[in-house]
């Protein structure tokens, strides 16, 4: 099989960055397949890109690359990292933004990206995706092994992904984020939720205001109601027919969304 390169950034589609990038890759790595998970991560939102990245991962073949640039420290004093976990490589800032990943597959080998050779001979301070990150995914997939990048990393950033609190009778958790639907995902997993409604009804509330139902899908929410439901990744989101749920709730990251046991 070709080798696969998985690019995440928060660059957009205006700006010639992400394809930039994809020629870089080519240049190196010209049988690579390029897919873009996403490159509308809200500009410098670390923890976005962590969630995004985490949530389609598990989903690509055994032995693709990641590369992943959501950097607001470009230029800075961070590094740049190369991981491997579970069947898969990554290249990263080392900001926070593999913190998800790492969590789910505890990483077997980390480095830094030191080793010149596999960069750009010039490295702009304000756009290390092409210069440094981009080709270390190339190099990788195109067999370099992973020690040959640099030194070993013996620590990486992690960002700190708030768990959700549980007693034998509730559930407080958080708001991570909102997708283009306006639908709000929280940091309540489907396992967590079980453990506190396996032996009764709930009752999910934002605030004084409770939701009214759990559903199994977004075409069960009828018009002008909001709903609670498990989404793609297993996680607890509330959502609106047709509307934003987000808006009709005023809620954003952080927002706190409760599950009582009645």
């Amino acid at each position: 099989m070709r080798p696969v390169i998985a690019l995440l950034s928060d660059f957009g589609s205006r700006d010639h960055y992400a394809g930039t990038m994809k020629g870089v890759i080519l240049n190196i790595c010209p049988d690579a397949t390029l897919v873009d998970i996403t490159h509308e991560v809200p500009p410098h939102d670390v923890l976005d890109g962590a969630l995004q990245l985490a949530a389609a991962a598990r989903y690509f073949p055994a032995g693709t690359v990641f590369l992943a640039v959501v950097d607001p420290g470009v230029g800075s004093a961070r590094r740049g990292i190369a991981a491997e976990a579970g069947d898969y490589r990554f290249v990263a800032p080392d900001n926070g933004v593999l913190t998800a990943v790492l969590r789910e597959w505890a990483p077997k080998k980390i480095v830094e990206l030191t080793d010149r050779r596999y960069a750009r001979p010039t490295v702009s301070r304000t756009f290390e995706g092409r210069d440094r990150f981009a080709p270390a995914a190339a190099w990788l997939a195109k067999g370099t092994q992973l020690t040959a990048l640099g030194r070993p990393a013996p620590d990486y950033q992690r960002l700190d992904i708030p768990a959700p609190t549980v007693n034998e009778t509730s559930i407080t958790g958080v708001v991570l984020r909102t997708d283009r639907f306006g639908n709000v995902v929280t940091n309540i997993d489907r396992r967590t939720f079980e453990s506190v409604a396996k032996s009764g009804t709930t009752e999910v509330k934002v605030g004084d205001r409770s939701i009214g139902r759990l559903v199994a899908t977004y075409a069960d929410i009828q018009p002008g109601e909001i709903c609670a439901l498990f989404g793609s990744t297993d996680h607890l989101e509330l959502a609106a027919n047709s509307e934003s749920a987000a808006d009709r709730l005023q809620l954003a990251r952080g927002g706190v969304v409760a599950v009582n046991r009645l």
